[in-house]
């Protein structure tokens, strides 16, 4: 009994502890609700709002000077690049090498080139008697350095019916006498000048540039045009090989490097004869002194691109008279190219040849077998990869250089 009247007691005071507890909290809520109502804000949520406000100012604040500070050395930037560039001069063209010291350099470079060609006849013809045996190895020899069939058979007759080389007892005479044979043959008196360079010539004198792919072709006509400002000529070039990405590129750059201004397509694939037209147009506005023309290069048998040779110069005649061809030959293809180049001047008439890569080798024939088959000179030669390796030909040197 008594222990009921005990836990009868603790659950009395349980409940009342819980009634007291639930009616305080009642009474806050209430207070909170009053509160809302009446638009106040308990004195907790206001200081926690007023640190958050505060901290969002700082952090706003310090944004704003950040970026203000960002802003301040993008212009401190802007100002030193700015003053660098107007401190900093244009670049200055360069100045491409003289004509003389080009062809005494050049000639030097064919005497070290250690040729074949000149020393494998001046060994045979320097015996004490010749033999039949020995005239066919002469023939052998000139053949091998594609001087080509017709000349070499010309030259053997030549020599074997000259007294000093057949009662020779003076190798120097016979050295002599090899040499002023070669420079017959190589023609020793052609006029070789560029059109561009004769008195009386059109201004701006035309030059269009044909070849095969791989001859060096774009390479050849920027360095012609190094030539002519060495010589202080105005020039202005067309990049009209539109079928190549690289080709206006590459002919840039060449223009670039000695201030020559190249009219070129926006885009790849443009008719090539619209721009060599643009072109003649430009030298013309300019009163240029030369216009080099690059096309595209050719396969002898694609007959409708050599067409468009012929198209292009049509339609630069309606501008300006086209006074030169020049077809661009790999001097070490040798007898290989002489298809190639008449095709070519069946299809747009060449005026002369340049020859790139006559390094001295064994190929130096195609000098004489390339004029003696197209009936043009050689006009120019190319022996390295230099800027300023391209020259006038001098057949005089050259025949030095192979005989050295």
């Amino acid at each position: 009994m008594e222990m009921n009247t005990v836990l009868a007691v603790i659950g009395v005071i349980v409940v009342a502890v819980v009634l007291i507890a639930l009616s305080i909290w009642l009474s806050k809520s209430r207070k909170r609700d009053l509160d809302r109502a009446m638009g106040k804000v308990a004195p907790d949520d206001q200081r926690t709002r007023d640190a958050k406000a505060a901290a969002d100012a700082r952090l706003a604040a310090e944004a704003a000077e950040a970026e203000a500070e960002a802003a301040a050395d993008a212009s401190d930037a802007a100002q030193s690049t700015q003053s660098a560039q107007s401190a900093e001069p244009a670049a200055e063209p360069e100045s491409p090498e003289s004509v003389g010291s080009r062809l005494t350099r050049l000639k030097a470079k064919l005497a070290k080139s250690g040729n074949p060609f000149g020393k494998a006849l001046f060994d045979i013809l320097a015996k004490d008697n010749l033999s039949e045996s020995d005239w066919e190895d002469v023939e052998d020899t000139l053949l091998l350095a594609d001087v080509g069939a017709e000349a070499s058979a010309q030259l053997v007759d030549d020599l074997r019916t000259d007294a000093r080389i057949t009662g020779k007892s003076d190798p120097a005479e016979v050295r002599a006498t090899l040499k002023e044979k070669l420079l017959d043959l190589v023609g020793r008196d052609t006029d070789r000048r560029l059109n561009a360079e004769k008195p009386g010539a059109d201004k701006p004198s035309v030059i269009i540039m044909v070849g095969v792919n791989g001859t060096g072709k774009t390479t050849t006509a920027g360095k012609l045009a190094r030539l002519f400002v060495a010589e202080g000529k105005q020039v202005v070039m067309g990049a009209a090989d539109t079928f190549r990405a690289a080709a206006a590129d590459q002919l840039e750059t060449w223009g670039a490097r000695v201030n020559v201004p190249v009219v070129r397509s926006d885009k790849d694939g443009a008719d090539p004869a619209s721009v060599a037209f643009e072109a003649a147009g430009k030298a013309k506005e300019s009163d240029a002194d030369v216009l080099i023309i690059d096309t595209a290069g050719r396969l002898q048998n694609k007959s409708n691109l050599m067409d468009e040779l012929g198209k292009i110069r049509r339609v630069t005649e309606k501008q300006l008279p086209v006074g030169e061809v020049l077809l661009v030959l790999d001097a070490t293809t040798g007898q290989n190219g002489m298809a190639q180049a008449k095709v070519f001047a069946e299809a747009i008439g060449i005026t002369g040849v340049v020859l790139s890569k006559l390094d001295g080798s064994a190929k130096g024939g195609i000098v004489i077998s390339v004029q003696k088959e197209l009936g043009v000179p050689v006009k120019l030669v190319g022996l390295g990869e230099g800027p300023d390796d391209l020259a006038p030909f001098d057949p005089e040197g050259f025949v030095d250089g192979i005989l050295a």
